[in-house]
């Protein structure tokens, strides 16, 4: 542009100098010279405009390009995770089908047990029932029949069981004692614990030292009965006396220490059963027991 501003100058010089040109054209060709320069002005202001332009466009793509890295980092980052997530997601899936397992194991397990108990429950009224319904209503005022937490409690009272300030047993006792060893003999599963008891009065005699000899004497005489006199297999029975230490009502009145002086015939499945059943519990390979 600069170069075409001297060349003009020099031919509207020249011309002038030579004086070959009129004032018309003079002023025409300055005119043109003018229109030259704004022109040359405005083209000059374009170019600066385009490079500002190209400089911010340069500016906006390197920073475009620096997105687009980070977005690839972020998604190779995400991809990554996600293999990760699947990979622990198929592990927790092995591990929740393994708890699945051995809750099922252990459902069927604790519905095991509640078939026990409800079976053994049902044993324990019957056995009640048989035992009630063969006693007399004479034998019933001495005889008090429970079921307590699935143990069947039999409590004889110390004067239709001994003779007075005795662990012998009296005549009068053979009947009843004779029924109850039919439903022990009857229920062969069962174990038999008896358990003598007294009320809080010191013993006086000379081959009693205390109350624990007299209840353990007691509970012993009736554990040889039921086995010499009724056949009971001595393997199932156990004999036991807890003296004054057990009472069930107040030994400061006199109804309260008839209510203590008892011996009690506890009947109970076998330990055993028990111990099977702890041994049937589901494995830790989620694995159920054998029925």
């Amino acid at each position: 542009m600069r170069i075409i501003r001297l060349s003009v100058g020099l031919l509207m010089l020249a011309m002038v100098g030579t004086g070959c040109i009129s004032k018309k054209k003079y002023d025409a060709l300055s005119k043109d010279h003018e229109t030259l320069r704004a022109s040359s002005a405005s083209a000059n202001s374009n170019l600066q405009t385009c490079q500002q332009n190209l400089a911010a466009a340069t500016t906006r793509v390197s920073s475009l390009e620096e997105q687009i890295a980070q977005g690839k980092a972020a998604i190779t980052a995400l991809q990554a995770s996600l293999e990760k997530c699947l990979s622990g997601a198929n592990q927790g899936n092995v591990n929740i089908s393994k708890l699945v397992d051995e809750i099922t194991a252990s459902n069927k397990y604790i519905q095991h047990l509640v078939n026990t108990k409800n079976k053994s429950d049902s044993l324990n009224m019957v056995l009640t029932n048989n035992l009630t319904r063969s006693l007399s209503r004479e034998e019933l005022s001495g005889v008090d029949v429970q079921v307590l937490k699935g143990v069947v409690y039999v409590s004889l009272a110390d004067n239709m069981l001994y003779k007075s300030g005795s662990y012998e047993i009296s005549d009068k006792a053979g009947a009843t004692l004779a029924k109850i060893a039919k439903i022990i003999m009857d229920y062969k599963d069962y174990d038999v614990l008896i358990e003598g008891n007294t009320d809080n009065v010191p013993i006086s005699k000379p081959n009693i030292r205390n109350n624990w000899d007299l209840s353990t004497l007691r509970a012993s005489s009736v554990v040889q009965a039921l086995q010499n006199q009724y056949g009971v297999d001595p393997k199932r029975l156990t004999a036991g006396g807890r003296g004054e230490y057990n009472p069930v009502a107040d030994n400061n009145t006199e109804d309260g220490k008839n209510k203590n002086r008892r011996t009690q015939i506890i009947i109970t499945p076998k330990l055993d059963q028990f111990m099977e059943l702890i041994g049937q519990a589901p494995k830790t390979d989620g694995t159920t027991p054998q029925q």
